[in-house]
This record gives C-alpha cells, sequence and structure tokens, in this order.
C-alpha cells in the first residue's frame, strides 16, 4: 500500500513569488516618493477634516470627499507598487503611461475638487464645520500641487521611455 503526496501549484507559486519580492527602499529619498507620501498624509487629512463634519447635508463636500478618499485608496496602491517594485514583474502594464494617467487625472479632479470645497466654505452655511472646511481647503491645494509635481515627473518619465 502506497500513500504520495504532492503539493498544489498555488504553495510551489506562492513560496517562489515571495522569496523574490523585492524592496526599494530608496524610492521614499527621491522627489516622486516624497511627494507620494505627502499626498497619502495631507490626503488623509483633507477626507477627515471633512468626515468629521455634516458634510453629507452638502453634494459639494461629497464630490471632494469622493475625488479625496479615491485618490488617497489609489495612491497608496501606488506607493505600495513601487516600494515592492512590483511594477518589474508585470512588464506587460506601460508603468509609465499608467503612472501620468493616474497622476494626470489626480492633478485635475483635486483641482476641481479644491475649487469646489474652497468655493463652498461660508460661515453662513455652518459656522460650526467652518474652520474644518476651510482647513480641508487649503490642504486640498496642497495636495494637487504634490500631485502636479507627480504629473510632470511621470511626463518626463514617460517621454524618456517613448524616445527610446
Amino acid at each position: 500500500h502506497t500513500v504520495t503526496t504532492t503539493s498544489s501549484s498555488f504553495t510551489a507559486n506562492l513560496s517562489a513569488s515571495s522569496s523574490t519580492l523585492a524592496y526599494d527602499k530608496e524610492f521614499l529619498r527621491t522627489l516622486p516618493g516624497l511627494l507620494m507620501v505627502t499626498e497619502i498624509v495631507l490626503g488623509l487629512l483633507v477626507w477627515t477634516l471633512i468626515a468629521g463634519t455634516e458634510y453629507f447635508l452638502y453634494p459639494a463636500f461629497g464630490w471632494v470627499m469622493f475625488v479625496a478618499v479615491f485618490y488617497w485608496v489609489l495612491t497608496i496602491f501606488f506607493l505600495i507598487i513601487y516600494m515592492t517594485m512590483t511594477y518589474t514583474r508585470i512588464p506587460q502594464v506601460p508603468w509609465t503611461a499608467v503612472g501620468l494617467c493616474f497622476n494626470g487625472s489626480a492633478f485635475i479632479l483635486y483641482l476641481i475638487a479644491a475649487i469646489v470645497d474652497a468655493s463652498s466654505v461660508t460661515k453662513e452655511l455652518d459656522s460650526h464645520n467652518y474652520n474644518s472646511w476651510a482647513a480641508s481647503s487649503f490642504f486640498a491645494f496642497v495636495v494637487t500641487s504634490c500631485y502636479a509635481g507627480n504629473t510632470y515627473f511621470s511626463f518626463i518619465s514617460w517621454r524618456s521611455r517613448t524616445l527610446q
């Protein structure tokens, strides 16, 4: 009587892939890496300052919340991709074009959200939430400028890649 054991291909692939996981600690020392961390920290401030108010009563602040949370989550996702160097393991994806589209769309939509946020802040609207909304507006413009910087760096990277 013979007993044969086999391992699944999933566990074999998992152990093989986890042993080759890279970590780029130098990325956070680059200007795009620093801008991403700033986008994450200040983007968190934007949406938490609004989330602590009765923003759901005002549709404009709902839009700002959507943009802030959406790009906050995606920026964390891209930071993980860059820190773990996942982009080197998936060469089928045009990462320079993806980065340019991501940062460009984040810049445009954050700029619109920051303008909507700033134009919606009035003492008459709700004086109780005025300070939180005003602070979120300021930080939204700072995050917008960070995405503008990363859009520039993404464009330079994309441009040098397409010229090769």
